[in-house]
């Protein structure tokens, strides 16, 4: 499905991972930032990224949150673009929530920042900005205090809104639909578009470029290469590796290097 929609990136709640997945759990053309619960079964969130963006982790040194930021960098004079992905059980305690208000706190004060995760906070009605519970109000606080806005305006497990997507932007993040499911999950997948001037990395892989190679001259460094006296009493081992070092060497002289485009 990811290489179908071709998603520059993407946010997975619930993995339940551990180190016996890390051989799977790859996808090609993207960077993998993920956090596993530690210590029990369940949880775990991970956030894929297109390996053309210029993306870092941020390392925030809080194990008992499932939350992992990544910093996408703008374009020269463009503001970086700060992107997390949270898990928050139903019975997550207190001292927990804390420690992921204290972590949004120093990342949100980055200029732009998006949130999407699993909060587990079906009391909250994001019409009014109220809630019945005492963790829920602070959540709520928690955000405006962050001026984080909630975008998500749909259920997304039956009739609740468990999964949420926040900006700390007017116009940062649009296009958001609710619908579709993922597997056996009985959670709907949000898609949305964040609109910011990201930076591509520069392609650093070098290729030879044929289009200027002096054929010419590569012709004659072969021919000049004594093969028989080169090549007697060799076994065919030898043979072949001195074969392969002057049939190397010549491309080196005659084909110029190029940065790879695709």
């Amino acid at each position: 499905m990811v290489q179908q929609q071709s998603y520059d990136v993407v946010a997975m709640t619930e993995t339940w991972w551990d180190d016996s997945h890390s051989w799977s759990s790859a996808l090609d053309g993207y960077k993998l930032f993920r956090r596993d619960r530690k210590g029990r079964r369940g949880g775990g969130v991970a956030l894929y990224i297109k390996k053309a963006f210029d993306a870092i982790g941020i390392d925030t040194n809080d194990d008992g949150v499932e939350c992992p930021w990544v910093r996408i960098k703008g374009k020269a004079n463009k503001a970086d673009i700060l992107l997390g992905v949270c898990f928050r059980p139903p019975n997550q305690e207190e001292e927990v929530d804390n420690l992921f208000y204290k972590q949004l706190e120093n990342v949100s004060r980055s200029s732009t920042l998006v949130l999407v995760g699993d909060f587990n906070l079906p009391d909250i009605c994001w019409e009014l900005n109220t809630a019945e519970k005492r963790q829920s109000r602070k959540f709520l606080e928690c955000m405006e205090d962050n001026f984080l806005s909630q975008l998500v305006g749909e259920p997304t497990r039956g009739r609740t809104m468990l999964d949420l997507l926040f900006a700390n932007r007017d116009g940062l993040v649009g296009d958001v639909v609710v619908g579709g499911r993922l597997g056996q999950s009985d959670h709907e997948i949000i898609e949305f578009s964040i609109f910011g001037e990201i930076r591509r990395n520069t392609n650093k892989i070098l290729t030879l470029d044929f289009w200027r190679a002096d054929f010419g001259l590569f012709r004659r460094l072969i021919q000049r290469v004594p093969w028989e006296a080169a090549l007697k009493n060799k076994g065919v081992q030898e043979r072949w590796a001195c074969f392969k070092t002057e049939i190397l060497r010549a491309p080196e002289q005659t084909i110029p290097v190029c940065r790879k485009m695709s």
